[in-house]
Order: C-alpha cells, then sequence, then structure tokens
C-alpha cells in the first residue's frame, strides 16, 4: 500500500479492511459502508491521476464502487491487501475511460475526415464531367454540317435511323453512312481506342 493511500485511509480501519472485504462479500451493506468509506478518497485519487477532469472521475469512482460492491466475492486475501485490489479496480477502471474518450475522438476525427474527402471527390467528378462535355463539344464542330445534325438527332434527340432520315429528308442509307464517318471523327477526336 502506498503512503499517500494509507495517510488517506482513516486510522484504524485498514486493518479491518479484510473481514469488513468478508462481510460485503456475502452481501452486508453495514460493511460496505466501512469499505466505502476506508476506500472512497483513495480511489478517486487514483482515478483523478489518470483521467484529471473531476467530473468523469467522480463518475468512474463511483463506478468502481459499484464493482467492489458486485464483485466482492472474487476478493482474494492471498493476492493482496483490500486497497490494493480496490485501486487496481480504479487504474483500470481509469485506463479504460481514457481509452473509450480516445476511441470516440477518432471515430467523430474519421466521420469528419470522410465528410470532406466527399465534397472534394464530388466536385472532381464535376470538374472531370465538364471538361468531357467541351470536349464532345469542340469534336463535335469539328464534324461536317450534315455528320453533326445525324449524330445530334440520333443521340441528343433520341430518334432512329430512320426517324433521323425522315427529319432530314435523306435516303436512309445516306444518314447510316454519315452517322457512321462522324462517330468515326468523333472517336479519333476524344482519342478513343477500339
Amino acid at each position: 500500500m502506498t503512503e499517500r493511500a494509507r495517510q488517506k485511509t482513516p486510522p484504524g480501519l485498514e486493518d479491518d479492511l479484510p473481514s469488513l472485504m468478508g462481510k460485503v462479500a456475502q452481501g452486508d451493506r453495514e460493511a460496505f459502508s466501512g469499505i466505502f468509506t476506508a476506500v472512497s478518497e483513495p480511489v478517486l485519487g487514483t482515478v483523478l491521476r489518470v483521467l484529471r477532469d473531476r467530473a468523469m472521475s467522480e463518475e468512474v469512482a463511483q463506478e468502481v464502487l459499484v464493482e467492489v460492491w458486485r464483485t466482492a466475492p472474487r476478493y482474494d486475501p492471498g493476492r493482496g491487501s483490500v486497497l490494493t485490489w480496490v485501486l487496481t479496480i480504479a487504474h483500470r477502471r481509469a485506463i479504460d475511460r481514457v481509452r473509450s474518450e480516445q476511441a470516440a475522438s477518432a471515430r467523430e476525427e474519421r466521420v469528419a475526415r470522410l465528410g470532406r474527402e466527399t465534397e472534394f471527390d464530388e466536385v472532381a467528378e464535376e470538374v472531370e464531367a465538364r471538361e468531357e462535355r467541351a470536349a464532345v463539344r469542340r469534336c463535335l464542330d469539328g464534324l461536317t454540317e450534315p455528320q453533326r445534325q445525324s449524330v445530334t438527332l440520333a443521340y441528343y434527340a433520341g430518334l432512329t435511323y430512320r426517324e433521323v432520315a425522315e427529319r432530314l429528308c435523306q435516303p436512309l442509307g445516306t444518314v447510316k453512312s454519315r452517322m457512321r464517318e462522324g462517330l468515326i471523327r468523333l472517336r479519333d477526336c476524344m482519342g478513343v481506342t477500339a
């Protein structure tokens, strides 16, 4: 037992802790009151040194004391003093809380980072689509007028070969030839390999 813990344990109670713990293990509430009086300050001090936040430390100290009540039958006097056992529980609980807080903080940071990355991806996709549309317009401008009319009616207006031929008052074979030549020129202009 550390000197600091010994100083905070009420005099005379230190020797009674093993017998009190035996009674607590059997569900004796009065005995637990004695344990509480003896260990509550050292528990809070241990937890506060790890967490450095008073409110959180009080919460964890309360959890530790509840755990002492629930797990009193597991206490083994051959492995150490009651105070050492309780302070070990307190230290472990405090470390668990630190890890939990760090994990929560890391999760929030990841979520925030993902939110920002999505915005950049959307912008990049929009820029890429805009560049593709500009390239298609530039390549369409490089076609002859009859080729451009045929391709535009088929792809942007959604007309069939026959409907394009009727709209332009041209024979079906002529429209097919113009579209084929126009699409080949578009493919070459856009740099698409066949």
